[in-house]
């Protein structure tokens, strides 16, 4: 039918042209024989006044003609399309058939109703362009056959082979995981701030659909743990099972939630409630931010409504490290994910030395953990850092000095002031040579050397980098661009109080991630939040800190005798919980009346107790304005915290503010 209007679009001119100049010779007659007749009639075309016979007779010709020849062309399109269409209908039949045949004569059929489901998806698609995406998957061999001009048929009645592997293959080899197209609310990553973001997302919007592409294999998980209570427990297969025992003895899983919480990716379009689905092993390479899509690494495009970034960071490295070649960096972990604590739990197993770069909060808490071991095998940990003590980027001197001999008893040598030069392996050892002359010989590194955030998407969506901070600059609602926010370690973020801020903890990717959840369902709330963060050295030794704790900053500190409740052990039987962000509210503190005991009207000075900093609070200043505070051994007082770094005032005595957190309670 195309063509036979093709043709007829081509002659109507001329028939057209025709009908006008027959016209023109009709009146032209009648003007010659001088008489006008009244009109000129459709039918004086045809049968022609008498005197101008000759070029109607051409025209009835011509009308004539190009009738016949549409009749002659659309029957023999007609016949075509008649016969293709059998044609087709025989294939799909015959493919039908072999498909049927060789399922009976196979010794096994372990999943029937996969196969079937792979014959409905054939039978009913009539488009050729459908069937070479699903016919290579399911014949290896192919067979070459002579082709005709109906390619497409051709190579689709190819494979008599392909069915053969379907029944085998269903078991070993999964089908490919169907992408959804378009998602209302796209997440890039995979960690704490995304998994929030998800929960806020689907708490103000039930019936949402959330999809979060990671590149790792594993659901969203925290990752805290890795670094503390996962190396302290009994259990032999903790690195498979990833659950642990809590300070307060109860047990949990890393993951925050298990596999049935969410949905198949392949669902989400279908989910009539919505729900949360996680896309593993995929990572987005590139985002159109104007047609509102992501390319991933497969050249997969997903387009979206509202998109979150959360991508976190990667472990830096030494520059030495990097430059030394592949027989050191392969005896070095950066840690960072699961994998790093199921590989380096199995170093520390089968090594004799392992050595820790790193004086930061990861050092230290990985030091302390591999230090236990040294009672129960003969390995050797080593701590080196360019500081004098440990985390004394964070603690005042004093206090960092204490901290390294509490790392010290916990069986791990310290090398402090230490600056590597190179890095080397020689007689089946890496040796690491200090730019003091000092030379450390070990089986393994770990650099724990900070964090750089995951900036990768900056350049494809047009987003800018902080310059002084890293990570993607956003407004006070974190949103970067029009239907784009960030959250979590790769935010640069203004803190109404503390000015521009990048954070790296886990109780900033949970508020974060929270509010940009909110804000993408219309929230448009501020990011007025203190986040905070701890740290644990073991079960005795713990502490939480906000705002900004810099050792270069002026600090106060208050400290009181320590008790058996003074612990992060204690602290978490009395919360119940571990991740001790997760008891944080959002309540404002209201100033709590000071202490009235006798011993809270002396001057609790850091001289009075030098040798013995069991609890205390440390105020860090700016301008003579508390900036930051660390609650050392002092537990569930954040909401206190967070308010007097708020309320941004000049305190002429913090030993009265200290009173506050109720130190000198016994």
């Amino acid at each position: 039918m195309l063509k036979c209007r093709s043709v007829w679009n081509k002659l109507a001119p001329l028939t057209k042209v025709s009908s006008n100049v027959c016209r023109h010779n009709v009146r032209r007659t009648g003007l010659t024989n001088v008489r006008l007749p009244p009109c000129a009639p459709a039918a004086h075309m045809s049968t022609g006044p008498r005197g101008g016979g000759r070029e109607n007779q051409l025209y009835a010709a011509l009308v004539g003609a190009v009738t016949i020849t549409v009749g002659i062309l659309t029957y023999r399109h007609l016949k075509e399309d008649a016969r293709r269409y059998q044609d087709r209908i025989d294939e799909i039949e015959s493919r039908t058939s072999k498909r049927i045949v060789i399922q009976e004569s196979a010794p096994i059929q372990s999943e029937p109703p996969d196969v079937e489901a792979i014959e409905t998806e054939v039978v009913p698609e009539p488009e050729p362009s459908a069937e070479p995406t699903t016919e290579p998957q399911l014949e290896p061999p192919a067979e070459p056959e002579p082709e005709t001009p109906s390619a497409p048929s051709d190579a689709e009645v190819t494979p008599p082979s392909d069915t053969t592997e379907t029944p085998s293959g269903a078991d070993t080899v999964p089908a490919p995981l169907k992408v959804p197209s378009h998602t209302p609310y796209l997440l890039i990553g995979g960690g704490t701030a995304s998994f929030a973001a998800a929960r806020s997302i689907r708490a103000r919007d039930p019936g949402a659909k959330v999809l979060i592409v990671t590149e790792e294999t594993d659901l969203p998980y925290m990752r805290p743990p890795l670094s503390k209570e996962l190396w302290f427990s009994d259990d032999p297969s903790v690195t498979e099972t990833l659950r642990f025992k809590q300070w307060n003895g109860k047990e949990r899983s890393i993951y925050f939630q298990p596999a049935s919480f969410y949905i198949s990716p392949e669902d989400l379009d279908s989910a009539e409630n919505g729900g949360v689905a996680v896309l593993t092993g995929k990572k987005v390479v590139h985002m159109d931010v104007r047609g509102n899509k992501v390319k991933l690494d497969d050249d997969t495009e997903i387009s979206y409504g509202k998109c979150l970034i959360a991508t976190g960071g990667v472990p830096r490295n030494l520059q030495v490290i990097d430059r030394a070649g592949e027989e050191v960096m392969s005896r070095t972990t950066l840690f960072r994910k699961i994998d790093d604590f199921r590989s380096l739990d199995k170093v520390s197993r089968n090594v004799k030395s392992i050595t820790i770069i790193g004086g930061g909060f990861l050092g230290s808490e990985l030091a302390c953990a591999l230090g236990r071991r040294t009672n129960e095998s003969d390995l050797e940990v080593i701590q080196m850092f360019p500081e004098k003590g440990n985390m004394g980027k964070v603690l005042p001197e004093y206090l960092s000095n204490w901290t390294t001999e509490k790392v010290k008893k916990e069986g791990v040598k310290v090398v402090s002031e230490a600056l590597v030069k190179s890095v080397t392996f020689k007689d089946d050892k890496l040796q690491i040579q200090l730019k003091d002359g000092r030379l450390v010989k070990t089986d393994h590194i770990v650099a724990a050397v900070g964090l750089e955030p995951n900036v990768d998407l900056a350049k494809s969506a047009g987003m800018e980098v902080d310059s002084d901070f890293g990570g993607y600059r956003v407004n006070a609602e974190l949103q970067a661009r029009s239907n784009i926010w960030v959250a979590g370690d790769a935010a640069c973020f203004y803190d109404i109080r503390l000015g521009r801020r990048r954070v790296e903890h886990h109780d900033h990717a949970v508020v974060s991630g929270r509010l940009a959840g909110e804000n993408m369902t219309g929230a448009n709330k501020p990011y007025w939040h203190q986040s905070m963060f701890w740290s644990d050295l073991g079960p005795d030794v713990g502490y939480e800190a906000i705002g900004i704790v810099d050792s270069s900053l002026p600090t106060v500190g208050v400290f009181a005798k320590a008790t058996s409740k003074d612990t992060p052990k204690a602290a978490t039987e009395k919360s119940g919980t571990g991740i001790r962000s997760e008891s944080e509210t959002e309540d404002t503190a209201t100033s709590p009346v000071a202490s009235s005991s006798s011993s809270s009207s002396s001057t609790p000075t850091v001289e009075q107790h030098k040798d013995d900093y069991g609890k205390g609070v440390i105020f860090y200043l700016r301008d003579k304005v508390v900036v930051g505070i660390i609650l050392w051994n002092v537990f569930n007082r954040m909401p206190i915290a967070r308010k007097i770094i708020k309320d941004g005032e000049e305190h002429a005595d913090l030993n009265e503010v200290a009173k506050l957190f109720n130190i000198h309670e016994d």
